[in-house]
């Protein structure tokens, strides 16, 4: 929680030294330098968001990538509220200046909408309609696109720059434009490195094993060549097949299934427009993986040796719960609850198994065809885990969301329950 709070307070600080800067420069009337404060302020709201998008990994072992990106789209909706009220109790004699704020807003609004719809779960997550609607118009708008809209904020980004520089009660402040220009000339050069020199120094590896887990599910086996991962039990990378044309190049979040470090294994859903055509993957594809990403492993590390864990994964989401499993299933209280479509969906039973023999008692599986409702966690679930046990739910957004509710609904803590939506 504190580790959250100190992040947060990013919107405040990352601001600050601008505002204090045209507050002890200019001279207007303290109301319309009010609306220029919210002005800067959205701006460089804009700019931490196109920081916080690069997925710096040492913030993300501070505080996890859902909480980057939970920022990340807050910035947006705020950013775009005091970018309105700038504009709407601000004025400007030049036409230009007033022409580029005007298409900054309103080309960040439809970013805004469009991410919010396409590219989050705020909303299509928590309606079956909206989800439908998501999943059709998705033939058109599919993944890459969606990516190359969302980097329109670089071009809204500059409009306002060239905007604040066009406004004479802003550009007469030399000491205030030097430090604006050094804002966004960082967090452009940021971005610039992060997402075009940066990836020649990920990790590369080959694809070694590409094998069919029931009807729509894939195990992906890609060999590092005597490299090793820094990575560890729960984590995740993203995935781009560098020279597979049948694929393609974009960039994927897939979980780790197994505890080794050098020839790391992914389950992967073939559900949307990318995960189907894995098929097509040849073996010896070459690799290029951005991570480790995850904090299920710190969070157990943190957690009361003696305290149980309960592992809670809908089908593919079993993937980073079965590193977690093999690496604890000897020393620590594990009950791994795995939902499947279908019986023959429990491909990792056989291992599962092996790891209840090895594990002197300590380890529980239980496995049900469908969901797990109320009924079902009150019989399965022992009063000492809802009560102290540490929770991490692994699977579809919509089902975390109803796990999450089900399990607050019988007792667990929200502090206890720690989760990972396969589609971030």
């Amino acid at each position: 929680m504190i580790r959250k709070l100190l992040f947060w307070s990013l919107t405040v600080l990352f601001p600050l030294p601008l505002v204090l800067t045209y507050d002890a420069l200019a001279t207007e009337p303290d109301q319309l330098k009010f609306y220029i404060f919210l002005g800067l302020i959205a701006y460089t709201w804009w700019l931490l968001a196109i920081a916080l998008s690069t997925r710096p990994r040492w913030l993300d072992r501070f505080v996890g990538l859902p909480a980057i990106y939970g920022l990340h789209g807050m910035l947006g909706v705020l950013a775009i509220t005091s970018a309105y009220l700038h504009s709407e109790n601000s004025y400007s004699p030049s036409r230009l200046a007033r022409d580029l704020g005007d298409w900054g807003f309103y080309g960040s609004l439809t970013v805004l909408c469009y991410a919010v719809f396409f590219m989050s779960g705020w909303i299509v997550d928590r309606s079956r309609l909206l989800l439908k609607t998501k999943n059709l118009l998705e033939t058109v708008f599919r993944h890459q696109l969606s990516v190359w809209i969302h980097r329109l904020n670089l071009v809204i980004v500059a409009m306002i720059w060239l905007h604040a520089h066009l406004l004479l009660r802003v550009n007469q402040h030399f000491p205030f434009m030097v430090l604006l220009d050094l804002y966004t000339v960082s967090v452009l050069s940021f971005y610039a490195w992060n997402k075009w020199v940066a990836p020649d120094t990920y990790l590369t590896g080959t694809v070694t094993g590409n094998d069919p887990l029931g009807e729509s599910t894939r195990r992906i086996t890609v060999d590092l060549g005597g490299d090793t991962a820094s990575s560890q039990p729960g984590d995740f990378f993203f995935l781009s097949f560098q020279d597979s044309s049948a694929v393609g190049r974009e960039w994927h979040p897939f979980s780790l299934t197994g505890d080794s470090r050098q020839a790391l294994s992914f389950t992967i859903r073939q559900h949307g427009d990318f995960t189907r055509r894995l098929d097509n993957l040849e073996l010896g594809s070459r690799v290029r993986l951005e991570g480790p990403f995850g904090r299920f492993e710190s969070t157990i590390q943190g957690r009361d040796r003696e305290a149980p864990l309960v592992f809670v994964g809908m089908g593919a989401g079993v993937a980073p719960l079965l590193s977690l499993t093999a690496a604890h299933h000897t020393t620590r209280r594990i009950h791994l609850l795995w939902a499947v479509r279908r019986p023959e969906d429990a491909y990792y039973r056989s291992v599962l198994e092996e790891y209840q023999a090895a594990s002197g008692g300590r380890l529980k599986v239980t496995t049900k065809v469908g969901r797990f409702r109320r009924t079902d966690l009150d019989e399965i679930l022992t009063a000492e885990e809802i009560s102290d046990g540490g929770f991490f739910i692994v699977g579809p957004n919509p089902a975390v969301l109803a796990n999450r509710r089900l399990l607050w609904r019988i007792g667990v803590s929200p502090r206890r329950i720690h989760q990972e939506r396969l589609t971030m």
